[in-house]
């Protein structure tokens, strides 16, 4: 299951509520902001894992924070303390505001949503996505203490599906897709 599958289907549904509310959008246009904008976030984190010792960081990150909270209790997506939690999450995956307000540009351009409130929403985005990472990987038994004892391999094979952006099986196009956007600024 990628972030995408997890978030659509937590808790019925409630965080792209949550996330709809919290925007004054209907739930199809936080559905296709959560589409425009995860593919950007699962290329960050599938760089920062391919980074020495990025792994045990994300590991580490997501076994030392309340990432799933996000997923569990939309009603926090709101809170300005999901968006500074957001905003250190994006310092960590994308590294600069610039890429940040590339994301937002690239998506409002496939939504018709407006730049400024995607800027707003991506900090808020970065916590679903974390939550739904946090969560998958939870479910799937992985711990910091367990990925150490695991060849690189077998751990990737895990989480390559969580970071696939566009469900196709393979996270190679998304990071040359990522890549590519980025490249043509």
């Amino acid at each position: 299951m990628n972030l995408l599958e997890t978030i659509l289907g937590a808790s019925s549904g409630a965080p792209v509520r949550g996330l709809a509310q919290s925007f004054g959008l209907s739930e199809n246009q936080a559905s296709s902001a959560l589409q425009a904008l995860l593919p950007a976030l699962s290329g960050g984190l599938k760089n920062n894992v391919a980074s020495p010792g990025g792994l045990e960081s994300l590991l580490g990150a997501l076994a030392g924070g309340d990432h799933s909270q996000y997923l569990a209790d939309p009603s926090r997506l709101g809170q300005a303390s999901t968006v500074q939690d957001g905003n250190a999450i994006l310092g960590h995956l994308l590294g600069s505001k610039d890429v940040s307000r590339q994301v937002a540009s690239n998506a409002s351009s496939q939504t018709g949503l407006p730049v400024d409130m995607l800027k707003k929403m991506l900090p808020v985005v970065a916590t679903l996505a974390m939550g739904a990472l946090a969560k998958n990987t939870a479910d799937k038994g992985i711990q910091r203490s367990s990925a150490a004892a695991m060849p690189g391999g077998d751990l990737m094979s895990m989480l390559g599906p969580m970071l696939d952006a566009d469900g196709d099986g393979s996270i190679a196009d998304d990071l040359l897709g990522l890549a590519g956007k980025f490249f043509s600024r």
